[in-house]
Order: structure tokens, then C-alpha cells, then sequence
């Protein structure tokens, strides 16, 4: 009888790369393609450009970048608007997305939480994480009522005029959140909380209380109240909120409205194996 081979000095075979994987030298990449991807993050992050903007901006030719559209239009990564003579970020740009947000637990457990969420305040919930200096809205659960906020995946907002951006900016270091806060912040509204020091105190607040409120700072007529959610390092690494209008979320409403959104922060917390920190 043959004996069993032994595995035991058999090196474990990489079917995920071929050898050498560990050589990040241009002999790997291809330029082409990677010139594609710059051209696809840079008009996802700035949706809405000519053709001549968008190769100045990258500092390509104009006809390289034409031929790289294109094609990427070809798959409905990007799309053209003729009328404004304008490329967009396409549809299959979102479907991809959408399915690296299935492969994550975050977005899956945070499911059923929006929607207890949404059922017990009657206004819609959202689930946001930071990109570089804004919020990716990446889950929503819609309230039934006509009148309503609406942020779909993918839609990004700004930091300091946001409420789930607000619960985040307070419990990010303060080496990383003066860096942020010395960037100019736009103003959307006369509420618009603009400046550093008007920022740092509302945090401040935030802090104490556990909950953000933007009221009426990125959308005149809308509120909302969020709070943060950390991951197993005590790290905030998403917020939660509702958001509706002020007829319905109006200031008498906060109490009992913040104590759901922090009972579903928590929530979705432990789901994920997290660790809310001690409070500062």
C-alpha cells in the first residue's frame, strides 16, 4: 500500500497572484488602466465635467482622456450629458459599489436597526461612514410619509454640515480634527455651523451628550439627530440618524428622538463586536 504523501514541505501554492506578488515595481501595473482609474475616482469625486476641465485637472491630453471616457462609457461606468456637454459617474460605478457594501457586515446588521429605527420615530433612518472629508451615506431606510429626507447610497456630505458627520468629527483625535477643521468649510445656510471655533464648541456639546444635531445646517427645514457607532478598537467607524422635517422633528421631539438614535448606535455597536470608550 502506498503510504499517504506528506504536505508537510509543500509549499502552500498563491492562486491569488502570481509569483513575485510581492513585487510592487511597474513591471505589474498597466498604465492604461491605471490612467483609467484616475480619470473614473476623480469624476466620482467631482461629478459633472467638461472634458476639457477634467484633463486639465488631471494634467492628461484631452484625447487620451476622450478615448478613456469612452470606453469607461462603453461599461455605463461614467455617462455623457449632451445637453451640458457634461460626464457623470454611471450606474454599473454604483452597482459595483453595491456589492462590495454585501460583503461587509456593517451594512448587513445595520439593517434590521434602521428599520426598528425608522418604525419607532416614524422618520427616516440612515447609516453613514467618513470618506476623506465627508460622509458616504451607505444604507437608508425610508419613512412611509410624503414629506420626507432622502440621502441614497452613495450620496456624500460634508463633515460640519451634517449630523452623523458631526457625531464622528467628535470623537475623532484632535490631532486629525484641527487638520479638518483648518480647511475651508462652505456655508449652506445661515445655520451653517462655518467657522473652527463654532465647530469645536458644538463637539464639545456633543461629547457631553452623546447625540449630534444639524439642524437646519445643510438643508433649510431639515433635522436631523445622529450618533456615532464604534467598532472593536473603541473607534468611531460609522454613525446612525433620523432626519425629517422640522414640523416633525421639532426641538420638543429631541429628547425621546435621541434616545432611540443612541439605543440604535449602541445596538449596531454590539453587533459588530464593538467597543463603545469611556466618556472623555
Amino acid at each position: 500500500m502506498d503510504s499517504p504523501k506528506s504536505t508537510e514541505s509543500t509549499p502552500r501554492r498563491n492562486r491569488g497572484r502570481p509569483r513575485g506578488w510581492d513585487d510592487n515595481s511597474a513591471q505589474y501595473t498597466i498604465k492604461s488602466l491605471d490612467r483609467a482609474m484616475e480619470v473614473l475616482e476623480y469624476l466620482s469625486r467631482r461629478s459633472g465635467l467638461t472634458l476639457s476641465d477634467l484633463a486639465g485637472d488631471l494634467q492628461q491630453s484631452p484625447a487620451t482622456v476622450y478615448r478613456i471616457l469612452v470606453t469607461l462609457e462603453g461599461r455605463r461606468m461614467v455617462e455623457f450629458d449632451p445637453a451640458e456637454q457634461l460626464w457623470h459617474i454611471g450606474p454599473q460605478a454604483f452597482v459595483i459599489g453595491a456589492r462590495f457594501l454585501r460583503r461587509t457586515s456593517l451594512v448587513e446588521r445595520a439593517r434590521p436597526i434602521l428599520r426598528r429605527l425608522m418604525e419607532e420615530t416614524g422618520e427616516t433612518a440612515n447609516l453613514g461612514i467618513v470618506r476623506e472629508d465627508a460622509v458616504l451615506f451607505v444604507s437608508q431606510v425610508e419613512t412611509h410619509e410624503s414629506i420626507r429626507a432622502f440621502f441614497p447610497p452613495g450620496t456624500l456630505s460634508p463633515l460640519h454640515a451634517s449630523g452623523i458627520g458631526k457625531a464622528l468629527l467628535a470623537e475623532i483625535p484632535n490631532e486629525r480634527l484641527e487638520k479638518l477643521l483648518s480647511r475651508r468649510m462652505e456655508r449652506f445656510t445661515p445655520h451653517t455651523l462655518a467657522s473652527p471655533d463654532a465647530l469645536r464648541s458644538d463637539l464639545e456639546v456633543i461629547r457631553t451628550r452623546g447625540y449630534a444635531v444639524d439642524a437646519e445646517e445643510k438643508n433649510l427645514g431639515m433635522r436631523c439627530i445622529a450618533a456615532a457607532v464604534f467598532d472593536a478598537s473603541g473607534e468611531a467607524a460609522a454613525g446612525v440618524s433620523v432626519s425629517g422635517p422640522l414640523i416633525r422633528m421639532s426641538e420638543e421631539s429631541t429628547d425621546e428622538t435621541s434616545r432611540a438614535v443612541m439605543h440604535a448606535a449602541r445596538e449596531l455597536t454590539a453587533a459588530i463586536g464593538g467597543v463603545i470608550p469611556p466618556a472623555r
